[in-house]
């Protein structure tokens, strides 16, 4: 769906050259909910916005759906930007509009839609995002999580294949933030819809997206599967967005362990692994002791997942790996 090849920014500022985004190369597929993170000034925005050209990319091509949109000129570009909503982190409504005004705008403004066809498909978006009972109201009447409702019913106005998200759910409480993020899964799932995100939070990447980019200092420094990304961070930039999420303190963690005996293992369960009795079995076959130092399950999506930080003393601790190893198992020895 969306390809960059070497595409790159900078910014003119005070006679200065600024790059905001080094030569990038991503590729992200149809249907999928792809997560862009990174502290502020990562570029992660920037890289958003190049995406339906809200900015204009110094250097390189973007091709959407096939079609490289770098090289379009402004009315093939005013037709590109309908096949494309966008959900904004302030909401972006207009305050003298009713929710159903707000949500019509952008099928007004195509100019190809009928009276009918538009009160219709606005009716059809209230009650998909649940603001049945609040469409004669004004935005100063929500609250924040019915505005951003409001932002998404305006974004899927035109039926667009491609959906981006800017800091989407930064400016609502937790439970809202879980409401909204249940939404735009539900969206993504039953209209297979593509949906590119920038957060800050890795707890937003692994509720909802199928891939992430992690990007620091306008270059894009790990991507992968979001369960691979998050239980096995390779690059330090991700590995603190990871502890964070988890509120480990890794050095604060080794410095606890220092005093344990026997070999320390990091074991990752995914699927319906996660709820096996391996650990048990494993013991009683191969003699080992085991102690239970720190642990977590959870989901990232809809796949479960558990990560323990183990201390094996006694018994035949290789054949215990090797048991883990075979039963899919990721095994990693922190300290042998």
């Amino acid at each position: 769906m969306i390809e960059f090849h070497d595409v790159h920014k900078t910014y003119r500022v005070a006679g200065r050259d600024i790059p905001a985004l080094q030569p990038t190369r991503l590729s992200i597929e149809a249907g999928q909910v792809f997560g862009l993170i990174g502290h502020s000034g990562a570029g992660k925005s920037t890289l958003l916005r190049l995406i339906n050209r809200l900015e204009e990319p110094s250097g390189g091509r973007i091709l959407i759906d096939g079609e490289d949109i770098t090289a379009l000129d402004a009315n093939g570009l005013r037709r590109f930007r309908q096949s494309v909503g966008m959900i904004f982190q302030h909401f972006n409504l207009l305050a003298s509009k009713t929710v159903a005004e707000n949500i019509a705008m952008p099928m007004k403004l195509a100019g190809s839609y009928s009276a009918a066809e538009i009160a219709t498909r606005v009716d059809e978006l209230l009650k998909r995002v649940g603001l049945e009972a609040h469409a004669r109201k004004y935005p100063a009447q929500l609250s924040g999580g019915q505005k951003q409702r409001v932002g998404i019913a305006r974004a899927l106005a035109c039926r667009p294949k491609l959906l981006l998200c800017d800091e989407a759910t930064s400016a609502l409480d937790p439970q809202t933030t879980g409401q909204v993020l249940q939404l735009l899964a539900e969206i993504n799932r039953e209209l297979n819809l593509t949906i590119v995100l920038i957060t800050h939070e890795m707890d937003v990447i692994r509720r909802v997206c199928d891939r992430v980019a992690v990007m620091d200092g306008g270059r894009i420094v790990e991507q992968g599967d979001v369960a691979d990304v998050f239980l096995h961070p390779q690059h330090d930039t991700t590995r603190r967005f990871v502890f964070e999420a988890e509120r480990v303190d890794e050095d604060e963690q080794h410095d606890d362990f220092a005093h344990v005996p026997g070999r320390i293992l990091r074991l990752t369960f995914r699927g319906e692994a996660t709820y096996a009795p391996l650990l048990g079995t494993v013991a009683r076959q191969t003699g080992v002791d085991y102690s239970i130092l720190a642990g977590r399950i959870d989901r990232i999506k809809d796949q479960p997942y558990g990560q323990l930080t183990l201390a094996l003393v006694g018994g035949d601790i290789d054949a215990a790996m090797g048991q883990l190893n075979a039963a899919e198992v990721h095994v990693e020895v922190l300290r042998a």
